[in-house]
């Protein structure tokens, strides 16, 4: 894994010749060693069919390539840092959130609407994030970026997880995904919960969740 956690707030990573890593723009805190930085216009991987299909998705965040040999520190507007470790399965996140990862992973879009039909299409759409998500895929580590501090939550087939969707960074695994409602008399009356909707996950992974409510 190159990626260390050396606060809440700032990861270092390894970079080894011949491999290469990608950060989001305007990341790289400090350096040791023969580093080079390289913006990437395609936004990271797949060539232009791919960076074309993010685009169109609006999953395009500006990235820069980093090859060499060193360590970086990475960081980014003072926002709360999560390492994941992916071991072959599939991370799904929205492109914004990405500080920095691995660039053996990989990188697509998923259309909402494959994870949960047209309530997925609703989620996107309720809480501001689209009808499209960034998808990393592989054997390999992501930064992830959140407010307040995130933890994991276990997913199992017996016991679905209920997230509010605004405090929703990310998730991995065979999970289904979906937006449920509570809506009763109360809300519309403006005398409800306000948790009249949360993300429902269900299947066998886990989904990571932030200590707020505040978008990025």
């Amino acid at each position: 894994m190159p990626f260390r956690e050396i606060n809440s707030k700032m990861v270092e990573a390894t970079v080894l010749p011949g491999q290469r890593l990608f950060s989001q723009r305007g990341a790289m805190l400090a350096y040791k060693g023969d580093v080079a930085f390289t913006p990437n216009i395609q936004g990271g991987q797949g060539g232009l069919a791919s960076m074309l299909g993010r685009r169109i998705a609006n999953e395009a965040t500006p990235l820069i390539t980093v090859e060499g040999s060193g360590t970086v520190l990475f960081g980014h507007c003072g926002h709360h840092i999560q390492v994941i470790t992916l071991a072959g399965d599939t991370l799904y996140v929205e492109a914004d959130r990405l500080l920095a990862f691995d660039g053996t992973l990989q990188q697509g879009t998923m259309f909402m609407g494959s994870q949960g039909g047209v309530m997925g299409m609703v989620r996107g759409q309720v809480t501001g994030q689209g009808l499209f998500t960034t998808t990393l895929k592989g054997q390999g580590a992501v930064a992830v970026m959140a407010h307040g501090g995130v933890i994991e939550v276990p997913i199992t087939p017996q016991r679905p997880v209920h997230v509010d969707p605004q405090a929703y960074v990310a998730h991995h695994g065979d999970v289904r995904n979906k937006l449920s409602t509570a809506l009763g008399w109360r809300d519309m009356v403006g005398r409800g919960s306000g948790e009249a909707f949360q993300l429902e996950l269900s299947g066998s992974g886990a989904v990571y969740v932030q200590a707020s409510e505040e978008k990025l």
